[in-house]
């Protein structure tokens, strides 16, 4: 057993023992999901059954969930112009949060010049104000905003948001990748039109994704065509093992849920409180509704390079609130959106735990980052002589 702390859950997760022996079962079948035949009819089962668990996590129904291959392919494919409730108006433009993933930055397949970005407060949180003057600028429009934020946590107000969309005859893609398995989610409470969701942030294998529907909306039009897998929606044969893998760990995610999110905020609670004890510590989005499990800190001054590699040092893996692109370290676009300066951004340390961090995981790491910040403070202290 590796004597390592992991506290990088919001990058990916573990696999859980349950998608584990849901992909062992699965790989002995020989069978094509699409095939008539006994094996076949096997191999639709576990992608059928998987499609029910996903469902019933998001409290959607199992013909509205469309499976791929990750969280990314299915933000591309959710934004797609021309969506529409019932026979209403398609969807031409798009506007996306300041701080929503790059695979929504990017605007699935809308043309750039109908992409427009929504504002967000110094919390992190989604600028109503702005959204709604955006809204009455131009024809109905596609709204994407991420339920919470991989870098910060937080987590935005989705049915008011959705409100404000609905009124202005819009439509609301949620992209609720990193809150699966977190916080309680429903689609149809948070009044979502289409949700994205993804296997590895909940203790599934990578490579698998999946859009979901609210029960009358149109007009998906597929990334990939061929076959008519999916109800036609996504062509390709289904990766059986994990989109199995896949709803094992959402039924083992949800059923956790409860006892998880409560352990995992009293741990957070514990491991801030540690953390303030350093002089000038900031955590970001604090004042804001978060996620449990996450934590994205700074003090002035410090690297967040320096950091991740200190921490590393200890064995403890943590991540940096910034993107690294060939080789180089870029400031969040998440926290410049929020207000914060380069030099801030740059610093910014993101802690996030999962089921199996435990107290002693907790107290190792604030030993590590006691080392680490006497180590900054002293130098800022000769800097400053």
């Amino acid at each position: 057993m590796s004597d390592r702390v992991y506290l990088d859950w919001n990058a990916t997760t573990p696999l859980r023992p349950e998608a584990r022996a849901a992909m062992a079962d699965a790989w002995e079948l020989s069978g094509n999901p699409s095939s008539v035949h006994t094996e076949g009819r096997k191999a639709r089962r576990l992608v059928e059954d998987a499609r029910a668990a996903v469902a019933a996590a998001v409290g959607a129904q199992p013909q509205d969930v469309v499976f791929c291959s990750g969280g990314t392919e299915a933000n591309a494919l959710a934004l797609t112009p021309g969506l529409r409730r019932g026979t209403g108006q398609g969807m031409q433009r798009l506007l996306v949060s300041a701080i929503e993933h790059a695979s929504v930055l990017a605007g699935g397949r809308f043309a750039p010049a109908s992409i427009g970005t929504i504002k967000v407060t110094g919390s992190g949180l989604v600028d109503l104000a702005h959204l709604r003057a955006l809204l009455a600028a131009g024809p109905p429009a596609l709204v994407s905003v991420m339920l919470a934020n991989n870098e910060t946590g937080a987590v935005q107000p989705i049915s008011e948001i959705a409100d404000v969309v609905h009124e202005a005859g819009g439509l609301l893609h949620v992209d609720a990748i990193q809150a699966l398995g977190k916080i309680p989610i429903d689609i149809n409470l948070l009044k979502a039109d289409l949700m994205t969701l993804s296997a590895h942030k909940i203790g599934g294998p990578k490579g698998v994704g999946a859009v979901v529907l609210a029960e009358d909306v149109q007009g998906l039009e597929p990334l990939l065509r061929g076959g008519g897998q999916e109800l036609g929606r996504r062509a390709g044969t289904e990766n059986v093992a994990g989109i199995a893998a896949f709803g094992a760990a959402a039924r083992a995610a949800i059923s956790a849920l409860p006892v998880d999110s409560s352990r995992l905020g009293a741990l957070r609670e514990r491991l801030e409180q540690g953390l303030k004890r350093t002089p000038g510590m900031m955590v970001f989005s604090e004042g804001a509704a978060r996620l449990p499990n996450t934590t994205l800190f700074t003090v002035p001054g410090l690297k967040a390079e320096t950091a991740v590699i200190g921490f590393d040092l200890t064995g403890i893996a943590v991540s940096s609130g910034s993107a690294c692109s060939s080789g180089k370290v870029q400031p969040s676009h998440v926290l410049d959106a929020m207000g914060f300066s380069r030099d801030l951004a740059q610093g910014a340390v993101r802690l996030s735990l999962g089921w199996s961090t435990s107290e002693a995981d907790i107290d190792l790491t604030l030993e590590a980052w006691r080392k680490l910040a006497d180590g900054l403070l002293r130098g800022q202290r000769r800097n400053t002589a």
